[in-house]
């Protein structure tokens, strides 16, 4: 399996076309998308928008196809006109590696079913505020030797948090192509924003720091209901 990392959004040209457009080509994106997911046996697509739009950068997804070219494939999709010429896209290719020290704190969220209405049936897209997810891009520093004591404090602490704070979801992903500021990015999932926020302090802490920088964004879950019809697993 492949997870596709993708930070995307709307270029401002978006906004300028006539309402009637705008629907026409979502129509068409979408149907093209549901062919591909078809085709291509698409396992999982996840999106969340962050609190805080950056620049044109305004949604995260995870994408797990069978295989690289359907990665490709799915990629190529989203990106073709009309409705691609109006997207910012950033793509990286990666592997879901949690590692096990927290599985036994991660709760199960609560199963998300599809919408029992046509997915090529675009609806009212909204966030789910009933949670609060992390975006932590992660990259090690090159230099830094990490201590196993050290590494062994980071953990007890993400695990009082975890336990603390109700961790719901429970995800990190390696990178097929490290970029010059992050290899990894972990998404972690809190019924509350000061699970989030004890969270974020957790894994930036001042030691750990010494030896990872961290990028670390808030957001929420993107129509989960609807996308959740999406799958053909």
């Amino acid at each position: 399996m492949v997870s596709v990392i993708f930070k995307g959004g709307r270029l401002p040209s978006w906004h300028a076309l006539r309402s009637e457009e705008q629907d026409a080509y979502s129509q068409e994106h979408v149907d093209l998308m549901l062919r591909v997911a078809e085709e291509h046996r698409l396992q999982r697509i996840e999106g969340f928008r962050l609190i805080g739009r950056q620049g044109s950068w305004e949604r995260f997804w995870i994408i797990e196809v069978p295989t690289v070219r359907a990665a490709e494939t799915w990629i190529q999709a989203e990106m073709a006109p009309p409705y691609g010429r109006y997207g910012y896209y950033e793509y990286h290719l990666s592997r879901p590696k949690s590692p096990k020290a927290l599985e036994g704190f991660a709760l199960c969220p609560v199963a998300t079913e599809g919408l029992t209405a046509d997915a090529h049936e675009i609806p009212s897209l909204a966030v789910d505020p009933s949670s609060l997810v992390t975006i932590i891009f992660e990259r090690e520093l090159a230099e830094s030797v990490v201590v196993a004591a050290t590494e062994g404090q980071h953990v007890k602490r993400l695990q009082a948090v975890a336990s603390e704070h109700g961790l719901m979801r429970y995800e990190r992903f390696e990178l097929l192509t490290p970029q010059a500021g992050w290899h990894r990015v972990w998404v972690n999932e809190f019924p509350t924003l000061a699970g989030g926020e004890a969270w974020i302090d957790a894994q930036t802490s001042p030691e750990r720091s010494m030896h990872c920088e961290h990028t670390t964004y808030l957001a929420r879950k993107w129509a989960p209901e609807y996308f959740a019809t999406w799958s053909r697993a």
